[in-house]
């Protein structure tokens, strides 16, 4: 058993002592504080003042707080009773921005017009020589109430129809408190308005004013009932320029409130929303006369150098009737002429013969002019991104029984076909993209008006030497060198081409006049066609003389297009 005594030691004021055995303790206790958690640190208790200041600041807001609240339930509570009972929450929509179209030099063609005293934008244009390019919208509109039954912009035509869910941005909203007299208290917006896509487009809007001016000034000053052009890049499908005349103006149709000159336009008879590039059918005359030239020698009915007489009139026994021949006639005499000459003068009488076949002169026949003409697109759709673009007209035997009670089909219809008369039907842009395989041998363009549309080739369905290409090529040349194109034998540019006049209306007294070609001659680029809608039959200026100032204006003002 072991014993302990206690010894007492004297503790005075000042000194504590430490029990030996607490000493030996507290040499094997180590260190070991979180100091993150402040652990080993001397805690100093919070002093009286500060407890003080802070109940202080706590019933000073306390005391704050029930004022306010004395004040709001109250002395105000009845005028605030009054305006929770009477004011109203709405939501209005924030109309987003419409996307801007702009040409390939970022110049804008369609924008929006702020309007300070309007909840949107106005849609705003270029002019003039764009209408029926861009077409217009139908702006957002409102019930008797002033409550929005169409809250979004609804191309109605042109590019605006067609890209018309990119241009379109999102609408936001926000909440507005109106007090009974109409007065807003408060506004929030909920979601902000999204702008719509900008379009790049492949036109030039120097080339399309002047393209459109031309037109126009010749219309007016010779008595031609309308007109249209087109100019496309033949190696990727870009339209650098697209018009029609007579046009509208798209912000009088979009704001629809002139209805004078509305009215005007829809008692127009020269058919003022009509495009006349993609949707006016017109009888093409010898423009077309290049694709069956390529059928004959494709054919083997002719070779090219063989010579026809053209006489100026081609006539066919009647076996019925002696006295009553049928004549064919030609626009004049030509003398012999083998296919290049007869394409340079555009010789009827020798594509009557390679046609129709006369005497010991083989034809290709309707079936083949048919066939070959569908080769290069002629009588279906381009494909051009716009809305309402129509397809041309082939005549045929069938197409002849459907339209004229079953009558059979007869050397003439055939002989009036090959020379782009009769029924035969197609739009510019039609035959810009056929002219435009002639330039490059075989390939049709995917026609295109939004840069960012990839062009999408394709050949045509014939097997056709090139050599013979190469011929039909040098005819339309030589139209330019002395032919019916002699006016566009310019120094800045080589271009080949043919001209067509087709007579139309029942007594004949009015004529389309057309040009088509490509440029440059040795290495194309760029296929046209301009058509001017029913002059005067005995004029001398026409779509040649429209063509011929465009391309002068083009070697000062857009060299880049003939270098």
């Amino acid at each position: 058993m072991i014993i302990r005594f206690k010894k007492k030691y004297k503790i005075n004021k000042t000194n504590h002592l430490v029990e030996p055995d607490e000493i030996f303790l507290d040499s094997n206790n180590q260190e070991n504080f979180n100091r993150q958690q402040f652990e080993g640190r001397i805690e100093k208790a919070i002093s009286k003042k500060t407890i003080f200041s802070l109940g202080a600041f706590f019933t000073i807001i306390i005391v704050i707080f029930f004022v306010r609240l004395g004040y709001l339930q109250i002395q105000k509570g009845e005028a605030y009773t009054n305006r929770s009972n009477n004011n109203t929450l709405e939501k209005q929509i924030i109309f987003s921005d419409r996307g801007i179209i702009f040409d390939r030099n970022n110049v804008p063609l369609a924008w929006n017009n702020k309007d300070t005293n309007n909840d949107y934008a106005f849609r705003s244009y270029i002019s003039p020589g764009f209408s029926h390019l861009l077409g217009y919208v139908s702006n957002p509109a409102k019930d008797e109430k002033g409550k929005y039954w169409q809250t979004q912009f609804i191309g109605k035509d042109g590019l605006e129809k067609q890209y018309n869910d990119q241009l379109n941005g999102q609408n936001g909203e926000k909440i507005i408190e109106r007090d009974v007299r109409g007065q807003i208290h408060t506004e929030n917006i909920v979601n902000n308005p999204i702008q719509g896509k900008d379009l790049i487009t492949t036109i030039d809007a120097r080339l399309q004013k002047e393209l459109f001016s031309v037109i126009k000034n010749t219309s007016d000053m010779y008595s031609f009932k309308g007109g249209a052009g087109v100019l496309m890049d033949i190696t990727n499908g870009e339209i650098i320029a697209q018009t029609s005349f007579p046009e509208f103006s798209s912000e009088v149709i979009s704001q629809g409130k002139d209805k004078n000159t509305i009215e005007n336009y829809l008692k127009d008879n020269r058919k003022v929303f009509l495009d006349r590039t993609i949707s006016g059918l017109y009888t093409p005359g010898s423009i077309v006369k290049p694709f069956f030239a390529l059928a004959a020698l494709s054919e083997g009915v002719i070779s090219p150098e063989k010579k026809i007489l053209s006489s100026g009139t081609l006539i066919i026994p009647n076996p019925y009737f002696p006295d009553l021949p049928s004549i064919f006639k030609d626009w004049k005499a030509h003398g012999w002429v083998d296919m290049r000459g007869a394409l340079a003068v555009s010789s009827d009488i020798y594509f009557y013969e390679v046609g129709g076949g006369f005497e010991d002169q083989k034809g290709i026949g309707i079936l083949k002019i048919k066939e070959y003409a569908e080769a290069f697109g002629i009588g279906e759709l381009t494909g051009v991104d716009l809305p309402d673009e129509k397809k041309g007209v082939i005549p045929s035997p069938e197409w002849k029984a459907l339209n004229f009670k079953g009558e059979p089909w007869r050397v003439g219809d055939t002989y009036n076909t090959v020379i782009g008369q009769y029924g035969f039907q197609l739009t510019p842009l039609e035959i810009t993209r056929a002219i435009s395989a002639i330039a490059t041998k075989g390939f049709l363009p995917s026609p295109h008006l939004l840069m960012e549309v990839k062009n999408d080739f394709k050949r045509i369905d014939k097997d056709i030497d090139e050599n013979y290409y190469k011929i039909i090529h040098e005819g339309m040349r030589d139209g330019v060198l002395y032919g019916t194109s002699a006016v566009l034998n310019v120094p800045y540019i080589e271009i080949a081409s043919k001209t067509g006049t087709a007579q139309v209306g029942l007594s004949k007294s009015k004529v389309n006049s057309w040009i088509t070609g490509f440029f440059p001659y040795q290495n194309p680029k760029y296929a046209f066609t301009i058509m001017m809608e029913e002059g005067p039959s005995g004029g001398t200026v026409g779509a040649v003389s429209v063509a011929k100032n465009f391309f002068d204006w083009i070697s000062l003002n857009a060299k880049e297009y003939i270098q």
